[in-house]
């Protein structure tokens, strides 16, 4: 749990730095609030694996400084769950899913556009994450079909941390109550949660996320 630990003081110092490097002179506003969502994702392996989509949840904090009329940056700490599902027309009776939980640490260039209530944004940037568990879930009978690779089903991540970028496309609806945002997101991982050398089975193993989520947050000026 120290790793846990290190994410969440980094969250705090980032949002804190951030905050202070702004120029006094510049207009800006300090907003920070929760979120959340669904996320639907996948692992692209070599050799190829047939999948569907794995749903899951997210959930998290978040802080925006927003400086001058349409840029800022974004900070958040979330919960998702991510991975992949197994699934085959040809032979129902099977299935495989493998949920992983991460805890996320995205930093987004923000980019704002519109009215005074009603703004469209655009988000964009690095993450992080850090791999709490996962869990496996398997529907398999005798009849199970032939020619369907099986190497990962006994191979737990080797890899607890995860890299990529990710962006998203919004709405912001602004009232005398907060701001209230939706969301769509996709986030692509550069990281395998495999090893990937050429004695090991995979050649590639990185996760892919599409999410969408709303999000709360309170202006403090």
């Amino acid at each position: 749990m120290k790793s846990t630990k290190h994410i969440v003081l980094l969250f705090i110092m980032a949002t804190s730095i951030a905050k202070a490097q702004i120029v006094v002179t510049t207009p800006y506003e300090f907003s920070a609030g929760v979120s959340g969502g669904t996320t639907f994702s996948s692992v692209t392996f070599n050799p190829r694996i047939l999948q569907g989509t794995l749903t899951g949840v997210t959930f998290g904090v978040t802080g925006r400084m927003t400086m001058g009329e349409n840029t800022g940056l974004q900070l958040e700490l979330n919960y998702a769950q991510q991975g992949w599902s197994e699934e085959y027309e040809d032979s129902p009776e099977y299935g495989y899913r493998r949920r992983l939980d991460y805890l996320q640490l995205p930093f987004y260039t923000h980019v704002q556009f519109g009215g005074k209530k009603v703004k469209g944004f655009i988000n964009a940037g690095p993450q992080i994450g850090y791999l709490l568990s996962e869990s496996t879930s398997e529907i398999r009978r005798e009849d199970m079909p032939g020619g369907i690779v099986t190497a990962q089903h006994e191979m737990p991540a080797e890899n607890r941390f995860e890299w990529g970028l990710g962006g998203g496309l919004g709405i912001e609806i602004r009232t005398g109550a907060g701001y209230f945002l939706l969301e769509g997101r996709y986030y692509y991982s550069f990281g395998d949660i495999y090893g990937t050398k050429r004695r090991d089975y995979f050649s590639k193993a990185s996760s892919q996320v599409i999410s969408a989520k709303i999000t709360y947050l309170m202006p403090f000026r």
